[in-house]
Formats: C-alpha cells, sequence, structure tokens
C-alpha cells in the first residue's frame, strides 16, 4: 500500500518541485534559447483559431463510448491501469496531450527541417493529425494496438501518414533505415526507463544537427525522470527544456549545453 500510494503521489511532488524551479523569459541568457521560447509562445497565442477540426474530432472522441480492445507494450495509464478492454472515451480523455502541447509538438516539429518525422505511440491519432499539419514530407506513427490505429485513422482522413502497426521495438528499426535520418521524433509510447532508452538508442545515430527530439510524460513516474535526465546529459544533446508534460532536445552544434525548465 505505502508503495502505491508513493506512486501515486509521485507526480504531483515533481509537480510542486517543477513550479518551484521553473524559469522565466527573463532569466535566460542564451539569445538562442531566449527567441526560441518567446517565438514559442506567440506561435501558441497565434494557433487559438487553427485546426478546429482536430478539437471537434477530439470533442467526438471523448463521447464515444466504443470499448477497444487494446495491446499495450508500455506501462499502461496511471488512471486506467492497464486494463486490456478500455473505453474510447476514457483513452481520450487520460492518455491524450491537450490542444496546448499538441500545438507545441508542431512548433518543435518546425524548428527541424521537418522532412522525415516519426512519432512513437499514436494512441488514437491526435497528436498525429496535429503534426500532419506541419510534416514537410513523411511522417510515420507506431502503434502497438489494432484498435487504436483504427480509430485514429477514421479521424486522420485523408492525412498523408503512414501507420506502422505493432512491437515498436521490431517494427521501427526497419522504418529508421528506410528514412535514413530522423529530423524530428516524438517518443510517446512505452512510459517505463527500459523503453525510453531504447527507443532513443535507436534512434540516435539517425538524427543530425537540425534534429528535435521530444519525450512525453518525463515526469509520469521515478523512472521517467531518470530517462529524462540521462537523457539530458548525454554529449550529443546541447540544450534540453523541461515543459512538465513533454522534454525537448537539442542537437545543433556550436550551442553552449544548457538546460531549462519553462511553461507554457
Amino acid at each position: 500500500m505505502t508503495i502505491d500510494l508513493k506512486k501515486h503521489l509521485f507526480p504531483l511532488r515533481a509537480s510542486i518541485l517543477y513550479w518551484l524551479k521553473k524559469e522565466d523569459n527573463y532569466s535566460l541568457q542564451s539569445p538562442f534559447v531566449a527567441n526560441l521560447y518567446k517565438n514559442l509562445k506567440l506561435y501558441l497565442q497565434n494557433s487559438k483559431t487553427k485546426d478546429l477540426e482536430i478539437e471537434y474530432w477530439r470533442k467526438a472522441l471523448l463521447q464515444d463510448e466504443e470499448i477497444l480492445e487494446i495491446e499495450d507494450y508500455g506501462a499502461g495509464s496511471k488512471k486506467l491501469k492497464k486494463q486490456r478492454f478500455r473505453s474510447t472515451k476514457a483513452i481520450t480523455r487520460y492518455s491524450t496531450s491537450n490542444r496546448k502541447f499538441s500545438q507545441l509538438y508542431q512548433y518543435f516539429c518546425m524548428q527541424s527541417p521537418g522532412n522525415c518525422v516519426i512519432e512513437l505511440g499514436t494512441c488514437v491519432g491526435l497528436n498525429t493529425f496535429y503534426l500532419s499539419k506541419v510534416v514537410q514530407s513523411h511522417l510515420y506513427t507506431f502503434e502497438g494496438s489494432k484498435s487504436l490505429i483504427r480509430k485514429a485513422k477514421e479521424g486522420c482522413g485523408n492525412q498523408p501518414i503512414k501507420f506502422v502497426e505493432g512491437d515498436i521495438g521490431k517494427t521501427l528499426p526497419a522504418v529508421l533505415d528506410q528514412m535514413g535520418k530522423v529530423d524530428f521524433i516524438l517518443l510517446d509510447a512505452n512510459h517505463t526507463y527500459e523503453g525510453t532508452i531504447t527507443y532513443l538508442k535507436m534512434v540516435m545515430p539517425y538524427l543530425h544537427d537540425q534534429s528535435v527530439v521530444a519525450i512525453g510524460d518525463i515526469h509520469w513516474s521515478k523512472e521517467m525522470e531518470k530517462a529524462w535526465e540521462e537523457i539530458a546529459q548525454q554529449p550529443q544533446v546541447s540544450l534540453s527544456l523541461d515543459f512538465f508534460e513533454c522534454g525537448i532536445l537539442f542537437f545543433r552544434k556550436g550551442l553552449a549545453k544548457s538546460q531549462h525548465i519553462l511553461s507554457i
């Protein structure tokens, strides 16, 4: 019981520490980071009336009572646990990014060349749909659950998205070899230390100077925090940004290594 209570309270503790440590515009010494952060806020402000069809779809999903059978290869959800059968509306409520963070992923995808983009963890396809609006060429999204792939395809319609079904650890290598490089990747699957580290190791040889990596739920658990902290310390990483709900990594040469805790 004590262990379960600690796990349940961990996000609250992490949230308090985050708010105590977060920085504002005036504390950012690097012109690159200051401009990046300022432009992110402007992008979010100017995007309030963009892509509203995706939000109409979100509302429909939140009312969708269809029960889906989920093949879950990761840590599941704190609210839903690792249930085999889950309602679409519950998955949408508890396992998807809100609009602001979906648009944050759009913004950081646009900071890369945006030609070769990967999403690990399609879920019902909301982030997928948002990313499809800014991708310049190829968008591959990976999901272990057949029913979630089907649901995502229903919403994404005719968007130029390549859906890859199955265990990501087995399906990702062939796509990486086919793409040759990765400009932007959103890691929002598995949510375990081992899974996150493994996926990043697989992707790392395909990253380049202008690549951007986004990792979801970096404060979801103690092991996800551990993964984030280790990744941010990697020598290839020049800049790490902690937005609590996610972390962003840059690999640009000539950029002094720094870590920042920011809010949106």
